[in-house]
């Protein structure tokens, strides 16, 4: 019999999650991984990582809301792109090392490429997790004009009441990196004054279940040009599993 190789995904209250079903489909449809399963290691505190690392034949995990930036404390070495983004996504054991690296980039980037998403002149970032950071990496290295919305009041971030119409009056990107607006709480959308965003904005939701969520159909009444983060995830999934395949355990 074979020997199961583990995989999966540290994160709270991920029923939900898009990946396990993604990576279960994957190894189903190939007799070569077979023996590869995807497990959802739902954990209410980082400090229950320990035991996840504890688990024997673990060859890889991803990582979510909200322990994207807290993993990092657990883990060997992160490479410089997380390094420099400050956030983690993805998980390889290499050399009885847990090494750290940053994949929603490249689902970020790829995303807007495939959407020829670049007619925007500035990007309000909504949220402080590590999800933003992301796109706040994006931001810096493309001198792209942003903001960060947050509720929690931090140096060089502005509340959601500070956000007026001289921010909004361009065309601006606009990325929900909360999940605010997932499953089940669907009738929910980050608290924005909609009515001052004009329609050459875009509404770009990291959320992907439900497929449409509050704040796309908002943005779709303005007129605006919405998307779910259902291709972000993919890109970002299908780069975690080029990781894990060519690290060496």
């Amino acid at each position: 019999m074979k020997e199961i190789k583990k995989f999966g995904l540290i994160g709270r209250n991920i029923d939900y999650s898009f990946s396990r079903s993604y990576f279960t489909d994957k190894f189903n449809s190939s007799e070569k991984h077979s023996n590869c399963e995807y497990i959802n290691f739902d954990i209410q505190s980082i400090n229950q990582v320990d035991f996840i690392f504890s688990q024997k034949n673990l060859f890889g995990l991803n990582v979510t809301i909200p322990y994207k930036e807290d993993i990092i404390n657990y883990l060997d070495e992160v490479d410089d792109l997380a390094n420099e983004i400050g956030a983690v996504n993805t998980i390889c054991f290499e050399n009885q090392k847990k090494i750290g690296y940053n994949t929603d980039f490249t689902g970020f980037i790829k995303t807007l490429e495939i959407n020829s998403l670049d007619n925007f002149d500035s990007v309000l970032i909504l949220g402080s997790g590590g999800a933003s950071k992301t796109v706040e990496y994006y931001c810096k290295k493309n001198n792209v004009s942003y903001k960060v919305v947050s509720r929690h009041k931090k140096k060089n971030y502005i509340s959601y009441e500070e956000i007026n119409k001289d921010l909004l009056n361009n065309s601006i990107l606009i990325v929900n990196c909360t999940p605010v607006g997932t499953f089940p709480n669907v009738n929910f959308s980050p608290d924005l004054p909609y009515d001052l965003i004009n329609d050459s904005s875009i509404f770009f939701d990291l959320v992907y279940n439900p497929k449409e969520t509050l704040f796309m159909k908002k943005g779709k009444r303005i007129g605006c040009r919405t998307i779910n983060g259902y291709q972000m995830l993919k890109f970002q999934a299908d780069e975690s599993w080029n990781l894990w395949q060519s690290s060496k355990k």
